[in-house]
């Protein structure tokens, strides 16, 4: 099959050096991570144990709507836990009881330590076992750090499928091979996910994480596993802990990452790869003509992404190759070589990648080299616009749906638009 889209080849950056940065950093927290959990796990419920900072971000970063009753909440550490004037443990406690009480629909509680818990070295692990104790089997309680201490907000849903996996049942499968999709996906990606696995003749495939904790898939050693999101290393290991195998592959962003994707998950499920390419042709071919309006206006144009989201590496791919944009800088937090390969396999030879971050010397690198767009957190985005940069939020690349070939068109169109707004601008 002829692709549409001229993909662009050059070398590859699988040995290129790495800038290794350890500053000052500007991302947000992991607790980022519940406004898309808490939509996607149905049944679960978040309480944050943390800062009425923590409530505010939270309230602020989902939008709460006035009418919803959203699936999380803080559990507000005030002057005497900080001080230890109040036994936090006692408090906890109050505060679940009342929660379930007052929600009898919640099936899973997780609690959420964040940097003040961790600061007064409140033990949440001890609390969800004892709490768990208490209320199983009605309501399963599992905790994990959202801290911004040390991670960026994409590592929080690390952190929660990583307490969920040593709960996911035992498989009793012994011959057939089952696959398990690793990363919290909108649903509508998901529905088309499973649309085209069974159109190859799948059968045995799973999501993780489920809609509902009643219903969390089995993992065993015949189970594997492919990843759907770049921030997933603590999960991958607690996975392969289990006996599951990781499935390499590209990310499943634009037509070829969606293709490469796609043809791992049919060898998995041990689907021969011409039936995967007839079954994925028809939605590869719209995701195809879909990006090639999108590549008039950025073949040839320059980005700068500044580590945020640990997406950087499979976009940038996904920009040079199928859209033709030049990369200047492609940083991330972190630099998972063994998961980003085949994405590094796949970027023009002689990118400049980074990890970690000094902001103020990255800064200095983003405005010698110019570029005509640049991809950042919401806490340099408004500066560097004044500064006359084009920028583009990483975060709202999380939040929307960009996986498959159905949302190619719409992922380019994050890229495109923010061009368009500088031209109207400065008509």
């Amino acid at each position: 099959m002829n692709a549409v889209i001229p993909i662009q080849q050059a070398g590859g950056c699988t040995d290129a050096p790495v800038l290794m940065e350890r500053g000052q950093r500007e991302v947000f927290c992991g607790l980022t991570g519940i406004i898309w959990l808490h939509r996607k796990m149905q049944d679960a419920f978040f309480l944050v144990v943390g800062s009425r900072t923590c409530a505010h971000l939270i309230q602020s970063a989902a939008g709460v709507m006035i009418f919803a009753e959203p699936r999380f909440a803080t559990a507000i550490l005030d002057e005497r836990d900080l001080a230890g004037l109040a036994d936090a443990q006692d408090e906890l406690d109050r505060v679940v009881k009342r929660l379930l009480e007052r929600r009898p629909d919640i099936r899973l509680l997780f609690l959420v330590g964040s940097c003040p818990s961790e600061v007064i070295k409140l033990d949440l692990s001890r609390a969800a076992a004892r709490l768990s104790q208490e209320f199983m089997p009605q309501v399963r309680v599992l905790n994990y750090s959202g801290s911004g201490i040390e991670t960026t907000f994409t590592q929080g849903e690390d952190a929660c499928l990583a307490a969920l996996v040593p709960v996911l049942p035992i498989s009793t499968q012994r011959l057939e091979p089952e696959l398990l999709i690793v990363g919290a996906l909108a649903d509508v990606v998901e529905d088309q996910f499973s649309r085209l696995f069974t159109a190859m003749g799948g059968q045995r495939f799973a999501f993780f994480p489920s809609r509902s904790s009643t219903a969390l898939p089995a993992v065993g050693p015949q189970t594997r596993f492919l990843l759907a999101q770049p921030f997933l290393g603590d999960t991958a290991k607690a996975l392969e802990s289990r006996g599951a195998t990781r499935v390499a592959a590209p990310f499943p962003l634009g037509a070829e990452g969606s293709a490469a994707w796609m043809q791992a998950a049919g060898a998995a499920m041990g689907v021969p790869a011409e039936v995967v390419e007839q079954a994925i042709a028809p939605a590869r071919q719209r995701a195809e003509a879909a990006l090639a309006a999108h590549r008039v206006s950025l073949a040839g144009k320059s980005i700068f992404f500044f580590p945020d989201s640990q997406l950087e590496v499979p976009l940038a791919r996904f920009l040079a190759r199928e859209l033709g944009m030049q990369l200047t800088e492609v940083g991330s937090p972190y630099l998972h070589r063994q998961h980003l390969a085949e994405e590094l396999a796949w970027l023009p030879a002689g990118t400049q990648l980074s990890e970690g971050q000094d902001v103020e010397k990255q800064l200095d690198r983003c405005r010698a080299a110019a570029p005509d767009m640049v991809v950042c957190g919401l806490g340099l985005a408004n500066p560097l616009e004044a500064e006359g940069f084009t920028t583009k939020w990483s975060i709202e690349l999380v939040f929307t749906p960009i996986q498959g070939f159905e949302q190619a068109g719409d992922l380019a169109g994050l890229f495109t638009r923010p061009l368009t707004r500088r031209t109207l601008l400065a008509a």
